[in-house]
């Protein structure tokens, strides 16, 4: 990626592991305000989209602004889980030592929540991504895990992150009692073309790009492949970068957005 020092571009920011840049678009904006109501008021946050849309990503610019001496990140992605293996991977997170028992695990991860809220005054965030492959066991035990001793008041959050599907799963009958204690259900759709070029300018500009590197032809082809979704934009930008320096060009043009499009679609 040398070639690209010459238009002041220090790294690549459209590869998985490059340098975290935060982008902020309509969408993005809204999220994060509810968000905000969510870390206030604790309870159930559902946050649902299609793959690639940057659910998870917004979720880790939000979870970066709270305060680690007030709230405790616990991040469990494998939603392929049993009952059990939900309780051990929770258990895991928040530092407890795992019990064979689900019962035992079901206690001790209540009397640590407890214990985190009234005395460390620490509200736990738990986020489950891909939760749309959460078994219906552990969706019913989540609700037994909200219930304090009649309590009324919520210990803890939970964010449930997945595709669409999830929202008609927590419609159905049986998960009546979990969908009372959602506070907010927001549904990220991919971005519109006008939002697709400020995430594509916005990436380039933090990274140090200091010229225009696209023309508009080459904008107007990767939003309309794209049709917005970020994890696409990424990978044919990515490519498009990569063809820029092999062909020692000074501009990203349709014909190079094309190669880019059409190297991604193989």
């Amino acid at each position: 990626m040398n070639y690209l020092g010459k238009f002041g571009i220090e790294f690549n920011p459209f590869v998985k592991n490059s340098k975290e840049i935060k982008v902020e678009f309509t969408q993005s904006k809204e999220l994060l305000f509810r968000l905000g109501y969510l870390e206030k008021i604790k309870g159930i946050g559902i946050l649902t989209g299609e793959p690639g849309v940057g659910k998870t990503t917004c979720v880790r610019h939000w979870t970066n602004t709270l305060n680690p001496s007030l709230y405790k990140i616990v991040y469990i992605k494998q939603a392929t889980l049993t009952v059990n293996e939900f309780y051990k991977a929770l258990s895991d997170e928040l530092g407890l030592d795992t019990q064979f028992s689900k019962r035992k695990n079901f206690k001790n991860i209540q009397q640590e929540i407890n214990r985190l809220q009234i005395e460390k005054k620490i509200t736990p965030v738990i986020i489950l991504d891909e939760a749309n492959y959460l078994p219906y066991s552990v969706l019913n035990d989540l609700k037994l895990l909200l219930n304090f001793e009649m309590d009324s008041r919520d210990r803890f959050i939970l964010l449930l992150i997945g595709q669409n599907i999830l929202r008609n799963t927590l419609n159905l009958k049986c998960h009546e009692a979990l969908r009372q204690r959602i506070v907010i259900n927001y549904e990220l759709t991919p971005l519109s073309p006008e939002d697709s070029r400020i995430y594509i300018d916005t990436k380039l500009k933090e990274a140090g790009l200091a010229v225009n590197l696209l023309t508009d032809e080459a904008y107007n082809q990767i939003i309309n492949y794209s049709n917005g979704t970020i994890r696409i934009i990424n990978q044919i930008m990515d490519k498009a970068l990569l063809i820029l320096s092999a062909k020692k060009a000074d501009i990203i043009d349709q014909d190079i957005m094309l190669s880019a499009i059409d190297e991604f679609s193989i």
